[in-house]
């Protein structure tokens, strides 16, 4: 079994056993709904992962695991508001299955509920654990607001796409690692290594996900262009709009309103812009480059040489996962 499989057993099993209030129906069914769905839990993962680079038991960090992917899934629903979008994970978002206002309010039951979550961590850490998530926490609703204030830029450059990245994605993978490496026993230097890890990870797996989306993948149930049809800022449009003549740019820019033409047709002609600047090959190689220099901040941790090496190959499968 891989220590993918191990831990998501572990989370899946704890998932199971959690139970939610029956009354007010339109608050917690919203939630169960979300919940039950699990999607990769990749978050969660990660605190697991992190805890057991130093303890042989990761059970003591699963409510702390458990607080994170709730609190992801908080933000998932309320992005879904702001952006409009009627699936999720290839079902009907809890915006559209129900409506905004109970989308907003079992949103907001579900941050609090991470909350409890981590209130069953081990006493002693648990002012620390509270700091760290806090930041965390911060951090993604701040890049939340960049990423809207960066939907009505025109043209918008690489390195602020990527500052944007590095709060809405990375900080919860940050937040994920710190606290799943203290509980586990890291010491100071070692859980700084981590987070500059996870800040660099963060940022590659937006990347990947901004190819996946632009190129598709099956496997993943992916579908081609959703972001083009969007308008959204992806390292993608950012690198092409930062090379591209003012033509191309002016196109990219604006296609996505044009009601001239279909879905399709919208998809077709940012794809063929990004081919004749080589996009996809330049996306690959920035993914590659950036994923060497993120497994070179655990060369110093003070765990196990195998330990570390297990976590490398964790890491590896959720960047480059197949289903």
């Amino acid at each position: 079994m891989t220590k993918t499989e191990q831990y998501g057993r572990l989370m899946s099993e704890y998932f199971a056993r959690m139970e939610y209030p029956s009354m007010p129906r339109l608050l917690y069914d919203p939630i169960r709904y979300t919940m039950e769905d699990g999607g990769k839990r990749l978050r969660p993962l990660f605190v697991l992962a992190a805890t057991g680079l130093w303890a042989k038991d990761v059970s003591v960090a699963l409510p702390a695991a458990a607080a994170v992917e709730m609190f992801h899934n908080f933000t998932l629903m309320h992005d879904d508001i702001m952006d409009n979008a009627p699936l999720r994970r290839g079902r009907e978002s809890v915006y559209r299955r129900w409506n905004p206002n109970v989308a907003t309010l079992s949103g907001d039951a579900l941050m609090i509920l991470s909350y409890r979550q981590l209130a069953l961590s081990p006493p002693e850490l648990l002012s620390q654990l509270l700091e760290l998530f806090n930041e965390a926490a911060v951090k993604v609703c701040e890049g939340q607001q960049l990423d809207m204030d960066l939907e009505e830029t025109v043209n918008v450059k690489p390195e602020e796409h990527l500052e944007m990245v590095e709060l809405k994605t990375a900080a919860l993978f940050v937040g994920a690692v710190s606290m799943g490496a203290l509980i586990g026993g890291a010491g100071r230097a070692d859980v700084e290594r981590l987070r500059e890890f996870a800040l660099q990870f963060g940022i590659v797996f937006q990347i990947q996900d901004d190819l996946l989306d632009t190129y598709g993948d099956t496997r993943l149930g992916k579908t081609v262009g959703g972001d083009i049809l969007a308008g959204k800022q992806t390292w993608l449009k950012t690198y092409v709009m930062a090379a591209a003549n003012a033509t191309d740019r002016a196109e990219l820019a604006l296609i996505h309103k044009d009601l001239c033409y279909s879905p399709e047709e919208k998809i077709a002609r940012v794809l063929d812009i990004y081919e004749r600047y080589g996009v996809r090959n330049a996306t690959e190689s920035e993914i590659s480059r950036r994923f060497d220099i993120t497994t070179k901040a655990l060369d110093g941790l003070s765990a196990k040489v195998y330990r570390v090496a297990e976590f490398k190959e964790f890491a590896m499968s959720q960047l480059y996962r197949t289903k």
